[in-house]
């Protein structure tokens, strides 16, 4: 449903369930009103972590309203995509009151704020046990032994990953041809080693933004995190792979599936779709689930993905016997696929490889890993994800520069890397710039990537 407060018109809401059905009504207003409106470009936006529908809401009217005035003479309709994903209180958006980023409160790490409380109820509904059982341990954390496992095993069971589908497989997006799919393994290994490894990883963020990762610490008297502000990022990295994983579903079998339908009830109207972090995710895999022979999507814009940076690789550098689970799908798109990135993105830069390594791998990176360790280093580039370096071992490639890139003519097609640290720089720990998006700037790659004038 449109929200009256929006700031772009026409706007349509595509609102989709965990499992990626579709709300029919919706759909079928979209269906019918686009070809009446006489829409030739619809821009297509899935917010990424989020905890409630006015706050993805206000994140695609904030994202568009740039743009009637970088395209006037375009005849142009918009969509947001919402579906059920969640941010932490701790990770506010940049500009965006708290009340629509997600409330911070005074509640001191490790111990769950109330509104993570009910941000994990919403997006899990019939586990509200299970949350209120995780809750009491990070608050009391009774002893780093026995009650660490017991805290792994809730989170696991939390989480309940299932072998489902290729798109399943592991942390790295990426599929060994024929081989097994596998859920988080991060979580069934040594819980202590594994919050441990987490724990090193907030001091390391921390530092790098002059603050301090341990409860009531402040400023730069830096006091190191614990092992159960370790658990703490343990059941933010475990609940984020649910959502990747969610992302991927509602992409392929929702998303996907709708704009076939819209291509059949409107084969003239031109879709670019764009994607902030598992909403990058989510549109990609709205590729996969593009019916045979459709060819409305003309562009592709990735801001900040929360995904691997070779999911789009046909051979892995590490792995040659292995693809990136969307290799090859670029071809679908009637354009280009643009990858917007900042090094700024402490999400994607540090926590995502290491829960990625984790996630992949049973055995703890603790035991690589020296005391002072540099995770972008010791862990390489087999654990990227696309916000923090591009797409990565796609031929033909093209890399610019924010500058470069709206200068310039973007490449007609292929894959196209974007380093857009020049205004993706703004946010604290533990997700530095990660959901710095609305800028006018990132409008400006969305037209320049559809050719939209």
């Amino acid at each position: 449903m449109a929200d009256q407060a929006m700031s772009v018109t026409p706007y349509w809401e595509l609102t989709f369930d965990a499992d990626g059905d579709v709300d029919g009504r919706e759909r079928d207003r979209l269906l019918a009103q686009v070809a009446q409106r006489k829409v030739h470009d619809l821009v297509v936006f899935a917010h990424g972590w989020n905890n409630e529908r006015s706050g993805a809401t206000r994140l695609c009217s904030r994202f568009f309203q740039p743009v009637p005035a970088l395209a006037p003479r375009a005849r142009l309709g918009y969509v947001g995509v919402v579906w059920p994903s969640m941010i932490f209180p701790d990770e506010p958006i940049p500009d965006f009151p708290a009340s629509v980023a997600a409330e911070v409160t005074a509640v001191a790490r490790p111990a769950l704020a109330k509104g993570a409380r009910q941000a994990l109820v919403e997006v899990f509904p019939d586990r509200a046990t299970l949350v209120e059982q995780i809750a009491r341990l990070l608050e009391r954390h009774p002893d780093e032994g026995a009650s660490l496992e017991t805290f792994g095993r809730l989170v696991r069971l939390l989480v309940e990953a299932r072998p489902q589908d290729p798109q399943d497989a592991c942390a790295a997006d990426t599929l060994a041809t024929g081989g097994p799919v596998s859920g988080p393994e991060m979580l069934s290994g040594d819980t202590a080693l594994v919050c441990r490894d987490f724990a090193r990883a907030l001091d390391r963020v921390a530092s790098l933004h002059g603050t301090s990762a341990a409860p009531g610490a402040a400023g730069f008297s830096f006091t190191p995190a614990g092992l159960w502000d370790g658990a703490h990022e343990l059941l933010r990295q475990a609940t984020y792979y649910a959502m990747k994983r969610r992302a991927g579903t509602v992409g392929e079998r929702g998303l996907g599936r709708v704009l076939g339908r819209l291509a059949q009830a409107a084969p003239d109207v031109r879709v670019h779709l764009v994607g902030h972090s598992f909403g990058g995710r989510l549109v990609s895999f709205a590729l996969r689930g593009l019916p045979a022979g459709v060819r409305t999507v003309k562009s592709v814009t990735l801001l900040q993905g929360a995904f691997s940076h070779y999911a789009f690789a046909a051979r892995l550098p590490h792995d040659t016997h292995a693809s990136g689970a969307l290799h090859g799908l670029q071809s679908r798109i009637d354009g280009p696929l643009v990858c917007c990135y900042s090094h700024f993105d402490s999400a994607l830069g540090t926590m995502y490889p290491l829960a990625s390594r984790m996630a992949g791998d049973a055995r703890s990176a603790a035991g690589e890993l020296g005391a002072d360790f540099d995770i972008g280093r010791t862990l390489g580039p087999r654990w990227g994800a696309m916000g923090h370096d591009g797409v990565q071992a796609v031929d033909g490639t093209r890399a610019f520069t924010l500058a470069e890139a709206l200068r310039a003519e973007l490449p007609a097609s292929g894959c196209v890397n974007v380093d857009a640290a020049a205004v993706v720089k703004r946010g604290g720990p533990p997700t530095g710039a990660h959901s710095d998006i609305v800028h006018r700037e990132l409008a400006q790659v969305v037209l320049a990537a559809g050719r939209i004038r």
